[in-house]
């Protein structure tokens, strides 16, 4: 069987063209870089910023899917990276509700006395700005915000604006990654090496790369809404058991029954909310490392499609990034905290042992424990963030895989579309069905707590009711 043969069996989608046209480039194990221009801007009069929010959002996703940061990392990045912007178009306006001071330990950001400058322009700049502060790679960005300055010279936009703009983007931007510092990431590399547990039901390293577990302290680090990291904690997970007649016997076989008779829908669900950062391919001696977006990308992703086909201004625009932003965050924390908790095993390590030796499941398998179902989590609070801020009914086109070969899929809320993020996963053989579950619950709790403590509502985001360039 050829290398591509085996690829198209292994994995069941358009894996072929995936490669052709994302990895032409990228040798064997060797890493891609992926950044598309800027190709929404257009000189129009007047000029609607707030579509420049998606390019650049868009642009840090492609960087972190280079530097192949795991889940949680980019909802981190995400998260400090829209403050900035976030701390721009809100400036000293009084607000429909207070996000700032609902953020735990939150600073006094301090303006800097620049004149002249436009507030808009400036909460764009302060992503790129601090996307090149944060990321590994971030100085990958600096072709993209040369191609939005362009766009500004072209549209006639003075050079004093733009400079100015940009000393404030550079100021705001140096204050909120200098807050990022205290948060407790840069102590994670000194914490004691996770080591897996002994005992049949924990968690054990999964074919075919057997990569270490992916951040085991990440709930040590500073969240921004909820009170601390174990205060949503979820049901706990059905008992370990190898007896056949048992009740995660058959939540099991039922992963493995699923993926046996996986009908052409569920595969493409399982595939387009795949959302692997890095997954590793091996036929024989050969391997071949492929990437994609994180799931806090795509829900990112999902809202900027929300933010321009509801037609927000360039307030809502932000504060709708900034809140998805840091919600994804603070539901990754908190999930983190239960999967080293529970430690428990996943579907490929418990079926093969115990099923089926030769049984793989139709995603990779990632690397850390199983439950909670991370994709569950975050989904759902985000979907109920989204929801709050733009109704439940909201319908809209996903796009975002499209890049990927994976078809647009529509869906009626985004709910639904949580629902389906959940539920992907057990398609896709990864989760058993109360991880998924018992994730859903969890990441409503989170959301709803969040909407609570903000006071979120459809009014606190407002359209763009004129055509009202810049500040």
């Amino acid at each position: 069987m050829s290398f591509i043969n085996y690829l198209n069996s292994f994995l069941e989608i358009r894996i072929t063209r995936v490669i052709q046209k994302i990895h032409a480039k990228a040798t064997m194990l060797g890493a891609f870089f992926l950044i598309l221009p800027i190709k929404s801007f257009s000189v129009q009069k007047p000029l609607h910023l707030e579509n420049a929010v998606k390019p650049a959002v868009f642009s840090l996703s492609m960087v972190m899917m280079h530097d192949v940061l795991s889940p949680t990392g980019a909802a981190r990045y995400f998260a400090y990276c829209m403050l900035g912007a976030y701390e721009i178009v809100s400036g000293n306006d009084i607000e429909t509700f207070a996000l700032k001071k609902n953020i735990n330990q939150y600073p006094k950001i301090n303006f800097t006395d620049v004149k002249g400058y436009d507030r808009d322009i400036a909460a764009v700049l302060c992503i790129y700005e601090s996307g090149k502060s944060l990321l590994p790679s971030g100085s990958m960005m600096q072709k993209n915000e040369d191609d939005f300055l362009n766009f500004l010279t072209k549209s006639k936009i003075t050079k004093q604006t733009i400079t100015a703009s940009l000393l404030v983007a550079q100021d705001i931007s140096r204050q909120i990654v200098a807050w990022s510092k205290t948060d407790g990431y840069s102590k994670l590399s000194s914490r004691l090496r996770y080591t897996p547990a002994k005992g049949e039901g924990y968690w054990y390293p999964t074919p075919p790369a057997y990569m270490e577990p992916v951040d085991p302290h990440w709930n040590t680090l500073r969240t921004f809404f909820i009170d601390s990291a174990a205060q949503f904690t979820p049901e706990r997970p059905t008992h370990f058991s190898k007896d056949s007649t048992s009740a995660f016997y058959k939540i099991a076989h039922d992963v493995y029954s699923a993926t046996k008779n996986a009908t052409s829908e569920q595969k493409e669900i399982a595939a387009f909310w795949d959302c692997n950062p890095f997954a590793l391919v091996t036929a024989g001696h050969m391997s071949l490392g492929f990437k994609k977006i994180s799931p806090g990308a795509h829900w990112m992703n999902i809202t900027g499609i929300a933010c321009q086909q509801a037609k927000l201004d360039m307030k809502a625009v932000i504060t709708a990034h900034t809140l998805v932003a840091l919600s994804l965050h603070d539901a990754f924390i908190s999930c983190w905290d239960e999967k080293y908790r529970s430690n428990r095993i996943r579907p490929e390590t418990f079926i093969n042992r115990n099923i089926d030796v030769s049984w793989q499941p139709m995603l990779q398998t990632p690397p850390f424990p199983e439950y909670p179902s991370g994709h569950s989590v975050a989904s759902t609070a985000v979907a109920v963030i989204l929801s709050g801020l733009l109704g439940n009914n909201f319908s809209y086109t996903d796009d975002t895989e499209l890049m990927f070969e994976l078809k647009p899929r529509k869906f009626k809320s985004f709910i639904q579309a949580a629902d389906e993020a959940a539920i992907s996963r057990f398609y896709g053989g990864i989760h058993y069905m109360d991880a998924i579950e018992n994730g859903q619950k969890q990441g409503k709790q989170i959301g709803e707590s969040i909407v609570r403590k903000l006071g979120l509502s459809q009014s606190s985001l407002k359209t763009n009711e004129k055509d009202v360039a810049g500040k």
